[in-house]
């Protein structure tokens, strides 16, 4: 059996009829699919695609499932032109519900949408929940007049930005009545308003299309919510005591436990009792992420504002922002136009990827939550108290108290919980066990972290702090509290596994528990455990990422131990892998088939390969050779039948974008989709401007040939317009005749 092949059946055997938990623990059902269905040796690898609900699109790779015979793979895929396009099979189409600028409530839908989420309030009618996560410099810059209709003061402050270089600007200690100051303010103002939070009202009309309905459910919860309207996040957990303190080591916003906005907002998840869990991932870039003994944050000069090629950076400079009140979950009611979010605590401060959330009656609840950087950690919290009913909203109640954990995964297979509290040993994991050679612990007395690269450096730690509490300050609620603000850092501390980037959690129906790591390479915040993290051959690092099937001791919610599996996913088929790169998120239908979107770097999409030797003879490495997958997409890969197993592209995402946030309507006749950063790289396609590239691609059966790609230079999707603005969006995706997605 192929080795693409064993690795997906090894996964689909542990993650197939994976739901989400909001409908699955609703409706109590179980994963009954027996695991030698799935594994069996009787399925044919070369199975039709005919078989499918539909007719995969067209990969730019040479694949085992897209039907063409391996003598004519050459012949056909020499020449291939890229879309700037969603490109679907053909009895499919879209219609774009949402784009970056339409009116929500009394703002503007957001950009850089991403986690989608859609609660139904009666048949084909309900809230659509979306996040909005980052600014992409070059084409919301390029576009935001265009878009928007009003105009930024951008040169003024790239001028000023151009002499300040990579110092940034402290627009903080500027005076306010500093020409300056207010400029920074306005474009800082503009770029925290499109991100955070969306609730739109929408249904389903007679001939299958969706439209906005405007209810007065309509709003945006934004960066700056709080600012100037009164629309304040609450917050609830021991992180509490830190932001009420009236003096402190660090820097403290004087708002006491009301906090401005949300933003960063990336993954998600959705609760069965109605609610929506928004993560803030990325905050570092915007707030400093590091804080003190006592849990009080850096001063706000210590991530100046800047714009870079990437990204509008220290947006929280100017307004003073306490950077410990980002990198929580917030939680929202999209039915109560009152609810503007609550940030829980206990739910720990790092950067949130992935939410799932395991509802049982007569348990407590637990959450799990993935930590998405170089080195970062899975956790879990464990509510104090025992749901009664898994629909009923007081259930929010749970997540105010209880205990957070981080995972330790031991190389046998085995794993346990520690407790993120203060009287947990410190015993940080040596640098040599970790990919990249390093492992970051606080830093005291002065605050922060510091790199440690040596046994010796850890052992001295290792003597100088014996627990959790010795590295941290205050009464013990405020202590809690600091170790839960800076639980990366703590989990570092107390010997939590550094992992490969988590950016799903997903629960299955049976309660088990899966994990989507996109990516083992390291960098400066850290690496995976090289023990746990590796290829298929051993190798490390491994670019293409990984899945883990995680199964609670007595699958109870509440254990603290643990047994886990692992098998490498991606790569080209050549070399055995399934044709994609750096898968994110899943969904499962329900069916138990698995969906699968990818989310390669926006500056590797389409990067040509013209030789897979560098001139130093050096073979060019994983993370290069990521432009030979073509752009990001969407696959789909059956759990049974003749095709289990196999990956087949459904979808194709435009230029320089990401897909995220599917999301699966109840009746399974509708795939909302977002579409993320399109022409993030280059911003407007102008004039229709594409360019040939060669790729030295394989066949499936390893034969090198040259592949000649017609690749569009930006995007000016969804309009398709010559020179139009690429617009972040969410779309509707449907079959022609409005039958089932899922289903022949």
């Amino acid at each position: 059996m192929p080795v693409k092949r064993r690795n997906f059946l090894l996964f689909l055997g542990a993650a197939a009829g994976t739901a989400a938990a909001g409908t699955a623990l609703k409706s109590g059902q179980k994963f009954s699919m027996p695991f030698q269905d799935l594994v069996g040796g009787t399925q044919n690898i070369n199975a039709s695609a005919n078989e499918l609900s539909f007719t995969p699109v067209k990969s730019p790779l040479p694949l085992e499932t897209t039907g063409i015979a391996l003598e004519k793979q050459i012949d056909t895929l020499s020449q291939y032109e890229v879309a700037d396009d969603l490109v679907l099979p053909d009895d499919f189409s879209y219609d774009v519900l949402a784009a970056w600028g339409d009116k929500v409530g009394d703002s503007r839908f957001g950009y850089n949408n991403d986690y989608l989420s859609f609660v139904e309030t009666a048949p084909n009618e309900g809230y659509l929940s979306v996040n909005f996560e980052y600014i992409s410099a070059v084409p919301w810059l390029q576009t935001y007049e265009k878009v928007i209709g009003k105009k930024l003061p951008f040169k003024d402050v790239q001028k000023a930005l151009s002499k300040a270089k990579e110092t940034g600007l402290n627009a903080f200690a500027l005076s306010d009545k500093t020409p300056l100051k207010a400029q920074i303010r306005q474009i800082t103002k503009e770029a925290l308003i499109d991100q955070g939070l969306g609730v739109i009202s929408i249904r389903k009309t007679a001939d299958g299309t969706w439209e906005r309905t405007y209810s007065t459910s309509d709003r945006r919860i934004t960066g700056i919510s709080g600012l100037e309207d009164g629309r304040y996040l609450k917050c609830t957990g021991a992180a509490k005591a830190v932001f009420l303190k009236k003096s402190g080591q660090g820097y403290r916003d004087k708002l006491g436990d009301r906090i401005i906005g949300t933003f960063a907002n990336c993954a998600g998840g959705t609760t069965p009792w109605g609610t929506v869990l928004s993560a803030e991932e990325n905050i570092q870039t915007q707030v400093p992420d590091a804080v003190y003994a006592d849990g009080t944050s850096f001063p706000p000069d210590k991530q100046t504002f800047r714009i870079d090629d990437e990204e509008v950076s220290g947006q929280g400079n100017v307004f003073g922002f306490a950077g410990n009140k980002y990198g929580w979950i917030v939680e929202l009611d999209p039915a109560n136009p009152q609810d503007y979010g609550t940030k829980h605590t206990w739910l720990g401060r790092y950067r949130h990827e992935a939410v799932g959330v395991r509802v049982e009656s007569g348990k407590p609840l637990a959450f799990y939550s993935g930590c998405d950087r170089r080195g970062g950690h899975l956790y879990k919290f464990v509510s104090r108290d025992a749901v009664t009913n898994p629909t009923d909203k007081a259930n929010s109640r749970l997540l105010e108290t209880g205990m957070l954990y981080a995972a330790k995964f031991n190389e046998d297979g085995t794993g346990r919980w520690i407790a993120l509290k203060a009287d947990t040993p410190v015993e940080p994991d040596s640098p040599t066990t970790i990919v990249g050679g390093m492992i970051n612990l606080p830093k005291r007395p002065e605050g922060g972290h510091k790199a440690f690269r040596t046994e010796a450096d850890v052992k001295k730690f290792k003597q100088q702090f014996k627990t959790l509490g010795d590295l941290y300050q205050g009464n013990a609620e405020e202590k809690q509290g600091a170790i839960l603000i800076d639980a990366h850092y703590a989990a570092n501390a107390c010997g939590a596994t550094c992992t490969a980037r988590p950016e799903d959690t997903e629960i299955a129906p049976d309660g088990s528990l899966y994990v989507a790591f996109t990516s083992g390479s390291p960098d400066k915040d850290g690496g995976a455990d090289k023990r746990v993290f590796k290829g298929a051959k051993g190798e490390t690092p491994y670019e293409y990422g990984f899945v883990m099937h995680l199964v609670e001791d007595q699958n109870d919610p509440a254990a603290m131990t643990f047994s886990w599996k692992m098998m490498a996913l991606g790569g080209e088929p050549s070399a055995g892998g399934a044709g994609f790169a750096n898968p994110d998120n899943l969904m499962i239908d329900p069916d138990g088939h698995v969906w699968v979107v990818t989310d390669m770097s926006s500056d590797k999409i389409n990067k040509a390969i013209p030789n897979r030797i560098d001139k130093n003879g050096v073979p060019i490495s994983q993370s290069n050779l990521r432009g030979v997958f073509g752009n990001n997409a969407l696959w789909f890969i059956p759990t049974s039948g003749t095709n289990a197993g196999n990956a087949y592209m459904f979808a194709i995402a435009p230029m320089e974008s990401e897909l995220t946030g599917p999301f699966l309507s109840r009746d399974r006749q509708t795939l909302f989709l977002a579409v993320q950063h399109p022409g993030e790289l280059h911003g407007i396609r102008q004039d229709m401007k594409a360019e040939s590239r060669k790729f030295a691609l394989q066949t499936t059966d390893g034969k090198d040939f040259m592949q000649i790609r017609n690749v569009p230079i930006g995007s000016n999707f969804p309009s398709k317009k010559a020179n139009a603005a690429p617009r972040p969006c969410v779309v509707v995706v449907r079959r022609r005749d409005n039958r089932s997605i899922t289903s022949a």
